[in-house]
């Protein structure tokens, strides 16, 4: 039985508790692969929705970095599905992951611009009726970079009926207060706080962004002795409500 992170209350059923992870391809910061800590701390983050990055492998046909039966089975979670690979878990690394319950209406792998191949995913879930748009991104290196892909995202949003919408995911943006113009004109950024390194955390690498129609109802870092060495990146949670 993993414990319960503390801090993390239960959520009642109009609260939506989303984390966003980039599990480096369960290299821990002790150089070694191991899933099984990223599936504790994952369990641990007790999610409805969770945003991973690099979730597979970089090289070849890019095989997924944790198996998918084993997610089901420790955390109770299930990886949305993608058809373009038979061997990922994801698009370009990003992946999502849903508990019992959560509906998957919709998925749709967007391509993004720049220096390095990076594509961001688009899941639209349902839960008792209550409507969420997901966008889990992880943005290049390079502030050009990332003012372009960010502008993709928002193109592609707009040619899309309305939906309370998330932007989760590992922004790639250390400072709190420039890059992101373009995204906060139209949502509401959100840094819990520092995520990288995780050891010795000093930048707001992960962040979450929300849609006028959603509000944060609280939100934090994840900083234990288990995830300073499972990944390079502290996970992200917050419990999101209506508007």
């Amino acid at each position: 039985m993993v414990p319960h992170i503390d801090g993390m209350a239960a959520h009642t059923d109009s609260r939506v508790r989303l984390a966003s992870y980039n599990i480096r391809k369960c290299v821990g910061t002790d150089r070694r692969r191991d899933p099984g800590r990223v599936l504790s701390v994952l369990a641990g983050l007790e999610a409805d929705v969770v945003a991973l990055q690099e979730a597979d492998l970089r090289l070849g046909q890019r095989h997924a970095a944790l198996d998918a039966e084993e997610i089901a089975e420790v955390t109770g979670l299930v990886p949305v599905a993608m058809d373009h690979s038979a061997v990922s878990l994801g698009w370009h690394g990003n992946a999502v992951l849903v508990a019992e319950g959560i509906e998957v209406e919709a998925v749709k792998a967007l391509p993004l611009p720049g220096l390095e191949p990076r594509g961001a995913l688009q899941v639209d879930l349902s839960r008792d009726g209550q409507a969420l748009r997901l966008v889990a991104v992880h943005l290049g290196l390079r502030r050009r970079d990332r003012a372009r892909q960010i502008a993709a995202i928002l193109r592609a949003l707009d040619a899309l009926p309305p939906r309370p919408t998330v932007i989760a995911g590992d922004y790639n943006e250390w400072s709190p207060r420039k890059g992101l113009a373009g995204l906060e004109e139209t949502f509401t950024v959100h840094a819990p706080g520092a995520t990288f390194h995780a050891r010795i955390p000093v930048a707001p690498l992960d962040r979450i962004a929300l849609s006028d129609s959603l509000r944060l109802h609280e939100a934090g870092v994840v900083e234990t002795e288990l995830t300073r060495r499972a990944s390079d990146h502290l996970p992200i949670w917050a419990e999101i409500v209506p508007a």
